[in-house]
């Protein structure tokens, strides 16, 4: 059903693929508690407005980001209400150039699809290939939001949970970021 939030994974699990159920394992596995919700597929941040409404706070836009050469990618967690300005992350990173990774990269390093794009992707990303960023905002977000690796769903927990035991679990420690949406 649309539009309910849930606590924990779906009773009824058919129909759902593999890369959701995984992220579900994933946080059972540490013992995260979280809400689900399951909402028409959402592949833009004006979508995610009606599931931030049902989350009770605002899923976080994340971005999959590379260099020119595509030897570097990155991915990227903001507030879903910041302008994302490529200039200004480059800027802090040294690098001369981003620009959004296309889908096969996204396919490659996250298991993900465009509008999928979520940090709980970076469990399918192995040997250091992917750097996580994120936006110092996010500290002082008592949750964080975003998809299960499905833009038909989306989950929230704690942010301490994301910091503290996700991320240290999957072996991704954060870059933090300062982004202003100035560039």
């Amino acid at each position: 059903m649309q539009g309910v939030l849930y606590t924990g994974r779906p009773a009824d699990e058919t129909g759902r693929l593999a890369k959701e159920l995984r992220c579900y394992d994933l946080l059972d596995g540490l013992g995260v508690a979280y809400q689900r919700t399951d909402h028409l597929p959402t592949d833009s941040m004006d979508c995610c407005r009606e599931v931030d409404k049902i989350l009770g706070v605002t899923i976080y836009k994340n971005l999959f980001l590379c260099n020119r050469q595509k030897t570097a990618f990155y991915l990227l967690a903001m507030p879903g209400n910041k302008p994302f300005k490529t200039k200004e992350l480059s800027g802090q990173l040294g690098i001369s150039r981003l620009s959004f990774a296309g889908a096969q990269e996204m396919q490659q390093y996250l298991d993900v699809t465009p509008g999928s794009v979520s940090v709980l992707g970076l469990a399918n990303a192995t040997g250091g290939a992917v750097r996580l960023l994120l936006d110092e905002d996010l500290k002082a977000d008592e949750w964080f939001a975003c998809h299960p690796c499905i833009n038909t769903s989306s989950v929230k927990f704690k942010t301490a949970d994301l910091l503290q035991t996700i991320l240290p679990a999957i072996g991704h420690l954060p870059t933090w970021v300062r982004l202003t949406g100035e560039g």
